[in-house]
């Protein structure tokens, strides 16, 4: 787990856009600092916790959206067209 978070920190790090759009900002005269948080989930053998069920993509495309789901995207203000 750590090995995959320095990994991603270096690949961020070494991102030429990334470096490209906060050198930008900051000769605009602003202060940048970039904070990231990840969340990594794994599972052995090919097993799911029972208490995190895995979700799943119907034939139809739809994915199956639960409450926290939709607390979590309208923080983020992502609209979620319920359309059935």
């Amino acid at each position: 787990m750590k090995e995959l978070g320095e990994a991603i920190n270096q690949a961020v790090a070494d991102s030429d856009r990334v470096t490209d759009v906060m050198g930008r900002m900051r000769a605009s005269g602003h202060d940048v600092f970039l904070a990231l948080e990840a969340t990594i989930g794994f599972t052995s053998d090919g097993a799911t916790s029972p208490a995190k069920p895995r979700r799943e993509l119907h034939s139809s495309g739809e994915l199956d959206i639960t409450s926290q789901d939709l607390q979590f995207l309208r923080s983020l203000r992502i609209a979620v067209n319920d359309q059935k």
